[in-house]
C-alpha cells in the first residue's frame, strides 16, 4: 500500500497536480509580454547596413543619387545570415530604407528604388533575398524603414501631398511581402527646418495588425527602447521601465533616463544597445582595418548583454554585396569566445542553500516550491524565491570543489518584472566572504566580469534591497576562454 501511495503523489507530481503547492510570488508591474521575452532571450541581434550609401562612400545620402552606380553582382545576402550567426546574432534587421530614401525592394510607391538600378536588370530585391536567407538559415528577420526620405516630395509638414500616407503604404508593402517579421526599427533622425510630423499611432497599429509577432524599436518604445549611445553601453543602473507617454518620439529628449529608465515607471521598455563592428554605419573601404578587435567586441558584450539589455551589433556589407573578410574573421571570433567561455557553468547542480524561501523551503518529492536548487537546475521555468515580504535575503551555492572563475552570471524571473534594487556577489577566500562585486540591477541577465580570477568553492548572493521578494532563475559562474 506504501508504495502505490508513493507511486500515486509521483504520478500526480508528474501531472503537475502538487498537494502542497505554495504561490507563486506576485508580480512587480510593469511585467514584459510575450514579444518583448522572446526578444530578451534572443540576447544579441544583428544590423545590416546596405544601400546606395554603400556605393556613394558616404553615411547619408541625400535623396539625389544616380542610381546607376548601384550594382551589387556578388549579393549573397546568406553569407551575410552565416556572418552574423557566427557571431551570435538570432535575428537579423536590414536596413530596408535609409534616410536617403533608396528602398532596397522594388516599392510600387517610388522610383528611388532598386527597380531602377541596374542590378539584376532592375528585377533583383534584396530584402526578399535577405528574408528568405534568414528564413533558410533559421534566424529571425526584421526591417529599418527611416521615417525621414529626403527623396520623397511629400515629405515636409508644408509639402504637397501626405507623407505619412506614403510611408504607411511602404511600411505596409514590407509587412506583407517578405514572411514573419519579428522586429520594426525607427530611429529619430528628422529633416532640418521645415520637419514632418510623423502619425506615429497610425504605423504602430498597423505593425499591430499585419505582424503581431514584432517588436517595436523607437528611441521611447512602445516595445523597446534606445539605450541613449551609439557604443551599445546600457545604462548603470538598467531599469527595463520607462514612461513612454513623456518622450515624444523623434525628438529631443534626456539620453541618461533612456540608458538608465527608472524602477517607478509604468512600462517595461528595456534597452537595445546598437553599435557597429567598424567606426561607420555603412561600408568605406577606408576601415576595412579600423574593424572592432575581439577585446573590444568583449567589453561591449558585458556592458549589452551583461547589463540587461539586448546587443544589436551592424554589419556593412562593400559594393560586392558581401561582408567584407575582417569583418567576418573577427564575427567568428567573438562567437567562438561565446561558446567556449559560457559552455561550462560550475554553478549547475550545485549545492544550493538560502536565508530565506518561499513556503519554507520543503525538499519533500510532493513540495513545487521555489528552492534555492532551482536557480542552479538549468530550467528556465523554475527559480529560486523568499517570502512576499522578504526583499533582503542570501543564496549560497557548494559547487563541491574549488573552481577557478571571472564570470558570475545572475538572472532574474522578469516574467514576475524586475525586482532587485541592489546586491553583492561574495567568494569564501581564506575562510571567509570576500566581496566580489557590488551592483544594482540586474534584470533579464546581469554578467559580472571580474578584472582578476578568483579561486573558491562557495560563492553567495547577496540581495541588499528590492522591489518586491527576489525571484532569481538562474545563478552561473563561469571562466573566460579568449
Amino acid at each position: 500500500m506504501k508504495k502505490f501511495l508513493i507511486t500515486v503523489f509521483v504520478c500526480l507530481v508528474q501531472a503537475g497536480i502538487n498537494l502542497y503547492a505554495i504561490e507563486p510570488p506576485e508580480p512587480c508591474y510593469p511585467i514584459p509580454n510575450e514579444r518583448q521575452l522572446a526578444w530578451h532571450k534572443n540576447e544579441i541581434a544583428a544590423f545590416i547596413h546596405f544601400g546606395v550609401n554603400t556605393f556613394n562612400n558616404v553615411e547619408w545620402g541625400n535623396g539625389k543619387e544616380n542610381l546607376s552606380i548601384f550594382n551589387p553582382v556578388s549579393l549573397n545576402a546568406e553569407q551575410w545570415v552565416n556572418v552574423v550567426k557566427s557571431f551570435g546574432a538570432k535575428r537579423l534587421i536590414l536596413t530596408c530604407k535609409h534616410h536617403d530614401g533608396f528602398c532596397l525592394w522594388p516599392s510600387a510607391f517610388t522610383d528611388h528604388d532598386v527597380g531602377s538600378s541596374p542590378w539584376k536588370d532592375g528585377k533583383g530585391d534584396v530584402v526578399k533575398e535577405a528574408s528568405d536567407a534568414c528564413r533558410m538559415g533559421g534566424i529571425e528577420f526584421g526591417v529599418y524603414l527611416s521615417p525621414w526620405d529626403m527623396h520623397e516630395p511629400a515629405y515636409g509638414n508644408n509639402s504637397p501631398g501626405d507623407y505619412n500616407k506614403h510611408y504607411l503604404n511602404q511600411l505596409t508593402e514590407l509587412l506583407t511581402n517578405y514572411g514573419n517579421i519579428t522586429e520594426v526599427w525607427w530611429d529619430g533622425a528628422k529633416g532640418w527646418g521645415d520637419t514632418q510630423d510623423y502619425d506615429w499611432e497610425t504605423w504602430i497599429s498597423k505593425v499591430r495588425e499585419l505582424q503581431q509577432d514584432a517588436v517595436i524599436f523607437s528611441d521611447a518604445g512602445p516595445d523597446v527602447r534606445w539605450c541613449g549611445n551609439e557604443s551599445a553601453t546600457a545604462g548603470e543602473p538598467n531599469w527595463c521601465m520607462v514612461d513612454t507617454s513623456k518622450i515624444i518620439r523623434g525628438n529631443i529628449y534626456d539620453a541618461g533616463y533612456l540608458s538608465c529608465g527608472s524602477p517607478s515607471d509604468p512600462d517595461w521598455c528595456a534597452s537595445e544597445c546598437d553599435t557597429s563592428i567598424r567606426p561607420g554605419w555603412f561600408y568605406h573601404t577606408a576601415e576595412d582595418a579600423s574593424v572592432k578587435s575581439l577585446d573590444v567586441l568583449i567589453d561591449t558584450y558585458y556592458k549589452s548583454v551583461g547589463r540587461g539589455g539586448v546587443l544589436l551589433m551592424s554589419f556593412s556589407p562593400d559594393k560586392r554585396g558581401l561582408i567584407h573578410e575582417n569583418d567576418a574573421a573577427i564575427a567568428v571570433k567573438f562567437g567562438e569566445f561565446l561558446k567556449k567561455t559560457f559552455s561550462t557553468d560550475f554553478a549547475r547542480g550545485a549545492a544550493a542553500t538560502a536565508s530565506n524561501t518561499r513556503g519554507g523551503g520543503r525538499n519533500d518529492i510532493l513540495y513545487n516550491g521555489y528552492r534555492a536548487a532551482m536557480a542552479v537546475d538549468g530550467n528556465d521555468s523554475t527559480y529560486w524565491a523568499t517570502d512576499e515580504k522578504t526583499e533582503k535575503a542570501a543564496l549560497e551555492l557548494d559547487l563541491g570543489t574549488e573552481k577557478t572563475f571571472d564570470i558570475i552570471m545572475i538572472q532574474e524571473y522578469i516574467k514576475l518584472g524586475q525586482r532587485v534594487k541592489s546586491f553583492v556577489v561574495e567568494a569564501w577566500v581564506n575562510n571567509k566572504w570576500k566581496k566580489l562585486e557590488q551592483e544594482k540591477t540586474i534584470g533579464y541577465k546581469r554578467l559580472i566580469h571580474l578584472n582578476n580570477p578568483v579561486t573558491a568553492r562557495k560563492v553567495r548572493l547577496r540581495v541588499l534591497s528590492a522591489r518586491a521578494c527576489p525571484a532569481i532563475h538562474t545563478v552561473g559562474i563561469f571562466k573566460e576562454i579568449r
